[in-house]
């Protein structure tokens, strides 16, 4: 690829236009003819798009990022627009249209044919994040009267319109989805055979209202290529596929990773994201986790006397609360993925519970016997003992915390995600340090 790039650098160079149009480009894959064109300088870039075959064009488009699409979209004439939005699969140019201002996504639409202006406007009317953003109608459906042989006729004839071929639908009059079969099943059945013959009538669908995420769990639980999205009376309008199911898992893991780090997520990737943004995104949860951690220090304060008469309890206030932070986090990031991936169910709260009590037991005595011996060296027998009971009931209680954290924001409709690693901590600094000074204080006495 880099020899390529440098043959294309020069062919420009040079303006031998027609030996770079002439390139055969149908031997390379088109993610590397993508990449290839993100690695020239803009003008050059919008040169080689101009002379890719027009098919190699609207591939390579689809692969492109928001940035460089945008770009793209600014230096192609209209008549060049009008081709590339035609011949982009539906699902691709919703997408498209998603990541526009209004004012653009207008224009653009005002270039397409009356059809794809129905079909664009009828996939930017469901919600956003739900399945009819994400589905293409373009499939291929059959009638179960229609013999094997008639059905593999019409899917000769409608297959190049298809976004997939793995799966062929039967439909009746009414186009209410009957069953999905499988491509083998049709080409190894008898052609005289009647469609309905070879029908089990077990299918899985998804209604084009139901969140994105549902198509992820459902593709990966039945391990299928392609699901149908049908409306609530089971009229089948399109499908999603697994290259749309993966940009899916892929986007909501990244904010899944960014809510646990305390970062509300961003809109698009970290290179395209301004300075602006990044400084946005993160500031309000500092501000607000500021104000909790203003509690930890109310709490010392209580007991300054104790910290004044006992100065050595000090020395182990990082300890206790850093490995309380710890083991919170740790529940906590356990939690939110398995609820993210149905290993857990909301309504298993009572069982998950009791078995972190036993998992924040058994670390919490492991914990708290290496801390009473630090303790003990440090400040003798008592302050061994506070220390260890602290590190014992500090892990037993940030260990319940981070667990149950997830399942209330789940049981609230919220995001399990937002139990941070960063709240949680900031949680159980303060529940950390009322519970080292209450042991302190039962074990030591009044001072």
């Amino acid at each position: 690829m880099e020899e390529l790039k440098e043959q294309i650098s020069n062919l420009i160079t040079q303006q031998q236009w027609n030996q770079l149009r002439q390139l055969a480009w149908n031997d390379y894959l088109i993610p590397d003819v993508a990449s290839l064109l993100i690695g020239l300088n803009k003008a050059d870039r919008v040169i080689m798009f101009r002379l890719l075959p027009r098919p190699v064009a609207t591939a390579v488009f689809s692969y492109l990022e928001k940035e460089d699409r945008n770009a793209l979209l600014k230096d192609l004439t209209n008549e060049e627009t009008r081709y590339l939005l035609t011949n982009l699969p539906p699902d691709d140019r919703t997408t498209l249209f998603e990541e526009l201002p209004g004012q653009v996504t207008q224009r653009l639409l005002n270039l397409l044919n009356p059809d794809d202006l129905k079909e664009a406007r009828l996939l930017l009317g469901y919600p956003e994040e739900s399945v009819g953003r994400l589905m293409t109608p373009d499939y291929v459906a059959v009638r179960p009267q229609w013999t094997i042989q008639e059905a593999i006729n019409h899917i000769r004839l409608k297959a190049r319109n298809s976004e997939t071929l793995h799966t062929i639908y039967v439909i009746d009059e009414s186009w209410k989805l009957l069953d999905s079969l499988e491509l083998s099943l049709l080409i190894l059945a008898n052609p005289q055979e009647t469609v309905e013959a070879i029908m089990s009538k077990s299918f899985i669908s998804l209604s084009a209202f139901d969140d994105r995420e549902m198509a992820v769990k459902v593709m990966q639980k039945y391990d299928v290529f392609s699901l149908p999205v049908v409306d609530s009376d089971g009229i089948l309008l399109g499908l999603v596929t697994f290259d749309d199911v993966m940009d899916v898992a892929e986007e909501e893991a990244t904010e899944d990773f960014h809510k646990t780090a305390a970062v509300t997520p961003l809109k698009a990737s970290y290179q395209e994201s301004s300075i602006k943004d990044l400084v946005g995104k993160r500031m309000g949860w500092l501000i607000a986790l500021v104000f909790v951690s203003l509690l930890s220090s109310g709490v010392i304060a209580l007991y300054e006397q104790t910290l004044q008469t006992v100065i050595v309890l000090t020395v182990f206030i990082p300890l206790l609360l850093g490995s309380g932070g710890n083991a919170g986090a740790q529940a906590s990031t356990l939690m939110v993925r398995a609820l993210a991936t149905s290993d857990v169910t909301a309504d298993e709260w009572i069982r998950v519970f009791f078995k972190e009590l036993m998992v924040g037991l058994l670390l919490g005595v492991f914990m708290g016997i290496i801390s009473s011996i630090f303790g003990s060296m440090r400040g003798g027998l008592q302050i061994g003992l506070i220390v260890g009971f602290t590190m014992l009931t500090i892990i037993i209680a940030a260990n319940l915390i981070g667990v149950m954290l997830p399942f209330i924001l789940t049981k609230m409709n919220l995001d399990p995600a937002v139990a941070s690693n960063p709240l949680i901590t900031s949680i159980t600094d303060v529940m950390g340090l009322l519970i080292y000074f209450a042991i302190a204080t039962m074990i030591l006495g009044p001072l």
